[in-house]
């Protein structure tokens, strides 16, 4: 056994260095370990000491050394540094998670609060602005309601200053129309019968010379008689023995106060006749004869209105005979004075011209000419004199037809006859 043994010793530190060979791959194992999770490092360690077993044994198979175990116990205290700075990332992450959160949910809050500012303030405006706006409408409406209530009242005064000036002026129409336009007709009779005198004069003058052709100078006069003569079937509507026309005149004039036609037939009165109006119109017809002159009713409108109530009572008695003249002195109360016509009688304004039912004139001596061939084709010519007229041809009086329309009575020593 001796011998033995100097042969074992000198093997033994060639076990040891062939033990400690696997040492020097453990820096390896560390490297390893650094890149690789601890499972995986430990897992590798082992596998890598089984190898150096393995080897030991394959090589020395009588060597047996507790070397792994010291090997697992170096390595143990390099997987918690790993897993110590992989968790210290992970808590890192983690915080800074937490505070990208935390900054999201208050830049969230922020953001609500600010809605809620902008919403609250939205409503207050919408408030403010509906507030004014009801102001605004209500101001106007109180500012309307109260120039309306002015309008209203201004209305009723002009109303009642009117119905006032109706009431006076036909108090006055009634009083004193009468007896102006029968000192008028007096006035015209007077006039009339100064003419004949005068004639009758000089008749009796001429009569009473000594002249050789005495005779012959007397036959001039002879004609003046005769017109008289043949008018004998002109209108006179205050004689008895024109009972039958006048009972006409007066049921013609009933049917119109009573019964208006609005929608009759040409040349018939279209309009509202009141009893002022046929109280006029049966003064001129029954009192003056048809001849004479009637107080303005005050517009022109109303004095259009009798003198159409006339001129279709006289156009139902004499038919197509029946022709109107009527005299103003400017074009523009003749135009009145045509549409007046036309809108009380129905009539168009193919009815008024020199051959037609009515003529316009702005002189009285074209007017006469017309009368006098009027006459003379055995015609009625009905003469209307407008109120603006302040003076009156002699030459119209002699016409068995006329009407003219007299101013205020104030106003009566402008006409010149």
């Amino acid at each position: 056994m001796n011998s033995d043994e100097p042969q074992t010793n000198p093997q033994q530190p060639e076990k040891q260095s062939a033990a400690l060979t696997p040492n020097a791959q453990i820096p390896e194992a560390s490297e390893y370990v650094k890149g690789h999770t601890p499972s995986e490092n430990l897992a590798g360690v082992i596998s890598a000491e089984d190898g150096a077993v393995s080897a030991e044994k394959a090589s020395a198979p009588e060597a047996i050394e507790p070397l792994p175990e010291l090997k697992l116990k170096d390595l143990e205290p390099t997987a918690p540094k790993v897993e110590a700075s992989q968790s210290v990332d992970e808590e890192d992450t983690v915080t800074d998670l937490s505070q990208t959160v935390a900054e999201l949910k208050r830049q969230e809050r922020d953001l609500r609060e600010k809605i809620a500012a902008l919403q609250q303030n939205q409503t207050q405006l919408i408030s403010e602005q509906l507030a004014k706006s009801q102001a605004l409408v209500e101001r106007m409406l109180e500012e309307g309601l109260k120039e309306l209530e002015q309008r209203k009242q201004a209305l009723e005064i002009s109303v009642e200053q009117l119905e006032r000036r109706r009431e006076r002026i036909r108090a006055e129409m009634r009083t004193s129309f009468a007896g102006v336009s029968q000192e008028l007709a007096i006035r015209v009779q007077g006039f009339k019968d100064y003419l004949v005198g005068s004639l009758e004069d000089l008749v009796s003058t001429a009569e009473e010379l000594e002249l050789s052709p005495a005779p012959q100078q007397l036959q001039p006069i002879a004609p003046e008689e005769q017109p008289i003569n043949s008018r004998a079937n002109a209108p006179q509507f205050a004689k008895q023995e024109f009972q039958e026309q006048t009972r006409q005149i007066r049921q013609i004039l009933d049917q119109y106060r009573n019964l208006p036609d609005y929608y009759g037939p040409a040349w018939q009165l279209r309009r509202t006749f009141e009893p002022i109006h046929a109280e006029r119109v049966s003064n001129w017809f029954f009192s003056q004869g048809g001849r004479g002159s009637i107080k303005t009713m005050g517009s022109r409108l109303q004095n259009i209105l009798i003198a159409s109530a006339t001129i279709s009572v006289l156009r139902t008695i004499y038919a197509e005979r029946l022709r109107t003249l009527v005299l103003a002195n400017t074009p523009e109360r003749l135009g009145e004075w045509r549409r007046g016509l036309q809108d009380c009688l129905g009539i168009s304004r193919g009815d008024f011209g020199p051959e037609r039912g009515v003529v316009l004139f702005e002189e009285a001596s074209a007017l006469v000419q017309k009368a006098d061939r009027l006459v003379a084709q055995k015609q009625i010519p009905l003469i209307i004199v407008d109120e603006t007229e302040d003076q009156i041809n002699l030459s119209m009086l002699q016409f068995p037809l006329w009407l003219a329309f007299a101013g205020d009575p104030q106003q009566m020593s402008s006409y010149q006859y």
